[in-house]
């Protein structure tokens, strides 16, 4: 009887444990987060912990004043399903947020931000 009580409490943790989840994290970004540049970067590469889907997938970087920095829209890099890139205007010297929403390819989606400045 002790055998099949502790086989149950056994058994009952292991169905009310929650799953791990898998959801696209910030692995890595260029320029990377928290970094001072010296130069305005031509573009702003995030490196996710799981392929995203681009189409439902956002980069904004916003100057100081709010001002988007984007030349055009997110786009995947090509042979890695895990990165998206956006090309930036010449940014000035100063602070930079890079905004990021994905949606993974199992169907969750993130966000988060970071941010990096530029200048001497």
């Amino acid at each position: 009887m002790r055998t099949a009580i502790i086989a149950i409490a056994i058994l009952t943790s292991i169905a009310c444990a929650p799953g791990a989840q898998a959801h696209a994290q910030l692995d890595h970004a260029s320029p990377a987060v928290g970094s001072a540049v010296k130069s305005s970067p031509k573009d702003v590469t995030l490196s996710f912990t799981e392929a995203v889907e681009p189409k439902f997938s956002s980069i904004e970087v916003i100057d100081a004043q709010g001002a988007a920095m984007n030349r055009g829209s997110a786009r995947a890099v090509s042979g890695n399903t895990a990165q998206l890139r956006v090309e930036v205007k010449p940014l000035k010297a100063g602070t930079y947020t890079v905004k990021w929403r994905v949606l993974s390819v199992d169907t969750h989606r993130t966000q988060g931000s970071f941010s990096f400045s530029v200048g001497p």
